[in-house]
């Protein structure tokens, strides 16, 4: 429970407590009705100044003098603790908006999830586990509280517009996710992206498969179908299910400490211009290579013992996290 709930139901309560108590009283003291004592509190203490119910004998007006102290008292310090948490609600909000944007602004080479539906949270997820920046675009004031909630950093925004695509720092953006709810939204979004940033790398959610074209055209580099992706697993558990439960473990790191990884091999690394027998990856390092993506876009499976890596490949890999790492720090440090 935050602070302010907490002084809030302390309000609360201290109200009650103190109706509760002068209903009581003037109904034991004075004699009243439960409703014209609960009445006559209610105005004694909200100082409306109506006159009394019922007159009042010498017990009764020496215990209204008290309920009229505590009661205003109690009244004034309510007003001014509602009064100092709606200030400092908007003073929270305002300066947290400004920290957030301060964030936001020093991003280098993040990521931007824009919708954060089912599709958008599974994704953020990853990338957060990857420990990647990134940031939440949703004008959903839900979807957008629910991302501070999760600890992202969030922009409640119009991810079509381009000022909300800037002020998520498109321009200096590595990767975005376009997961909004329709195909034609997400084609807006991506001629949005490309043309402030052409060097964008985008991977888009297709509700319709006849739209994926449109998507490609648009310029996202990959394009998803979550239904499609999803009946494929469903008939891959029924027909291959020992496969499924493999995959499974691997990308979602399920009982084993496994993982893939893309490493590029970066110019002046050690490994350039060595084959894989050279290398003995799999010997050192316990890094199995599956197979190695060329410099000019060619995809080369189950790569041979006299395969030989060059600056620009990148090498996509399996194996434990902590030896990928290795991998990752030869694959891109620089010769001494």
């Amino acid at each position: 429970m935050t602070h302010l709930k907490r002084r809030l139901i302390y309000v609360a309560v201290a109200v009650l407590l103190l109706l509760s108590a002068g209903t009581i009283g003037f109904t034991v003291i004075a004699g009243y009705e439960p409703f014209d004592a609960f009445y006559m509190t209610l105005t004694t203490v909200a100082t409306v100044g109506y006159r009394e119910v019922h007159d009042l004998d010498r017990a009764g007006r020496i215990f209204n003098s008290f309920l009229i102290i505590f009661g205003v008292t109690t009244m004034f310090l309510a007003i001014g603790v509602v009064t100092q948490s709606a200030i400092e609600m908007e003073l929270g909000e305002f300066f947290g908006r400004r920290r957030m944007k301060r964030m936001i602004d020093k991003l280098e080479n993040h990521y931007i999830v824009c919708g954060f539906g089912r599709v958008g949270r599974s994704a953020a997820a990853e990338l957060q586990q990857a420990g990647v920046p990134l940031v939440v675009v949703d004008r959903s004031p839900e979807k957008y509280e629910r991302a501070q909630r999760a600890g992202l950093l969030a922009i409640h925004a119009d991810s079509t517009k381009d000022e909300a695509l800037i002020e998520a720092g498109i321009k200096r953006a590595k990767g975005l996710v376009a997961a909004l709810a329709t195909d034609a939204d997400n084609v807006f979004l991506i001629l949005s992206a490309k043309t402030l940033n052409p060097a964008v790398n985008v991977a888009a959610r297709v509700g319709d498969e006849e739209a994926e074209q449109k998507l490609r055209t648009a310029g996202a580099d990959a394009v998803f179908a979550p239904y499609t992706h999803a009946g494929h697993q469903l008939a891959l558990s029924l027909l291959r299910p020992h496969v499924v439960q493999f995959l499974d473990s691997a990308t979602k790191s399920v009982g084993l400490d496994v993982g893939f990884e893309q490493v590029r091999v970066a110019p002046g690394s050690e490994l350039a211009s060595k084959s894989l027998r050279q290398l003995q990856i799999r010997r050192d390092l316990g890094v199995i290579v599956l197979a190695i993506r060329r410099s000019d876009g060619r995809m080369q499976f189950n790569p041979p013992a006299e395969a030989v890596l060059e600056a620009g490949d990148f090498v996509i890999v399996m194996g434990e996290i902590a030896n990928l790492h290795k991998l990752e720090s030869l694959m891109t440090g620089a010769t001494a």
